[in-house]
């Protein structure tokens, strides 16, 4: 016998991870540079010279140093590197006992959501959404709620999700800049999410409910990849909030797993969730974050990310998708084009793609029906290479070329 949930998990693959796999199989066929895969967050920018520094000089300590144990909350060293960040950077005074070192993003996600979410309860989230959200809420033991985006601007429907909040919601995700839709939230658009969860909070605290504050789970692991747009620092603006970071995109080290939880420790309520996430990373096994990562944090923590790398790719398959009919989002930040599908089936059309070994990620498994998501963190010979592809299928599906 197995766990049948955990075998149904393992059955039903990831479809960003399966296109992924798909791509690599074909490259071995053909070559890589006849396949043009656009599927996975999986930075081409090189890591910062900064952080083969680091890797070398921790390379000089004694081996019980460097590969031994540390606290189960990280060294605090970096933890207290990372307050000290973001106080510079937001006029905050957090210390290290704000923060919790994890094993990138996922686990962030995950010990966040094991911390504020009971068996039997909801989280919302706001569709097109990370599919991986709604896994880790319901290995929780929570319901996945989905809440539309504004269909123009892809701004919070505040509205909605007001309408969408029952006795039952422990958390809300936000994920800022977004993936998949490349959408920067404003500051107006989460002072009015705040109001709606202070609103259900006070008449939680009216009806003498025995119940949480409702979580605000912010997911920041493209914060520093923006173009131009600012990215507001939530827990400034909403008091029950739990930042969640990786530096898998800001560092170019997706494979290393390294992010850290932010929970301020000013409350009542930050004491307790932060201790909740403590015991969810133990409970999960993510027990000790990578060590030799905890000292690139350390000594990297204010390095800044090559934007300007994405920035030309963005303008690149922007541009020209443009001319060849296409509709689509302009990304405010994070690496990711979302593009109206010229088949009201993404599905259908990404199978069609194939054929021109063409490889962006169907919107489906996102939450959304009718569009793709096309990573453009690739080398820009990928997109370079693509353009004639995408110049094909528009005029097979009859679009409008400017």
């Amino acid at each position: 016998m197995v766990n049948e949930a955990m075998y149904a998990r393992g059955a039903e693959s990831s479809v960003i991870r399966e296109i992924f796999s798909y791509a690599n199989e074909r490259k071995a066929q053909v070559g890589a540079e006849h396949v043009f895969d656009f599927s996975l967050g999986n930075p081409s920018v090189p890591a910062p010279d900064a952080v083969r520094a680091s890797i070398e000089r921790s390379l000089t300590l004694p081996p019980e140093v460097l590969h031994g144990y540390t606290p189960a909350p990280g060294m605090p060293e970096a933890r207290q590197a990372v307050a000290d960040s973001l106080n510079r950077r937001f006029g905050t005074s957090y210390g290290m006992a704000d923060i919790f070192m994890t094993v990138g993003a996922a686990a962030s996600v995950s010990c966040a959501l094991h911390a504020v979410a009971c068996p039997g309860e909801e989280v919302i989230v706001i569709a097109p959404y990370f599919p991986e959200y709604r896994v880790w809420i319901e290995t929780a033991g929570a319901t996945c709620v989905e809440v539309p985006a504004d269909p123009q601007t892809f701004q919070i429907d505040v509205e909605a999700v007001a309408a969408a909040i029952t006795p039952r919601t422990a958390a809300v995700i936000i994920d800022s800049p977004n993936n998949p839709t490349g959408v920067v939230y404003t500051r107006e658009n989460l002072e009015a999410l705040a109001r709606v969860l202070d609103e259900a909070n006070a008449e939680r605290a009216a009806a003498r409910e025995n119940q949480q504050p409702i979580a605000l789970i912010s997911d920041e692991p493209y914060r520093e990849i923006t173009y131009g747009a600012e990215v507001p620092w939530v827990p400034s603006i909403y008091e029950y909030t739990a930042v969640c970071y990786s530096y898998s995109k800001s560092l170019s080290l997706p494979g290393e797993r390294i992010g850290w939880v932010l929970v301020p420790q000013a409350s009542a309520w930050g004491r307790r969730v932060m201790c909740a996430v403590a015991g969810a990373a133990r409970c999960l096994g993510f027990v000790c974050a990578p060590a030799l990562f905890q000292r690139v944090v350390i000594d990297c923590v204010d390095v800044p990310s090559d934007v300007e790398a994405y920035a030309r790719n963005r303008d690149m398959l922007c541009g020209a998708l443009k001319r060849f009919g296409y509709s689509y989002v302009e990304p405010d930040g994070a690496f990711y084009l979302w593009v109206r599908s010229p088949d009201p089936d993404a599905e259908a059309f990404c199978e069609r793609a194939r054929a021109f070994e063409l490889l962006p990620v169907p919107s489906n498994s996102f939450g959304a029906e009718g569009w793709l998501r096309v990573g453009y963190c690739v080398a820009a010979e990928v997109i370079e290479g693509s353009l004639p592809a995408w110049e094909q299928l528009a005029r097979e599906y009859g679009l409008q070329a400017e």
